[in-house]
C-alpha cells in the first residue's frame, strides 16, 4: 500500500509539473521554424513525450 501512495504522489507531482509547461504563457515562448517545422509544435510534442515518458519510467520503477 505504500508504495502504490509514494507512485501516485508522484505521478500528481509530475502532472502538476507538466500544467504549467503546457499552457499559453509557456507555449507561447518558443519563435521561429526549424527545418520547416514551427518550434511550437516542436516544443509542444517534446515536452508532452518528455512527461509521458517520466510517467511511464515513475510507473514502472522498482525498489522506489
Amino acid at each position: 500500500m505504500r508504495r502504490a501512495s509514494q507512485i501516485r504522489q508522484r505521478l500528481a507531482g509530475l502532472g502538476l509539473l507538466g500544467i504549467p509547461l503546457l499552457t499559453y504563457p509557456v507555449l507561447g515562448l518558443p519563435n521561429g521554424v526549424l527545418d520547416g517545422i514551427p518550434v511550437t509544435y516542436l516544443y509542444l510534442f517534446g515536452v508532452w513525450g518528455g512527461l509521458i515518458g517520466l510517467a511511464a519510467w515513475i510507473a514502472e520503477r522498482r525498489g522506489g
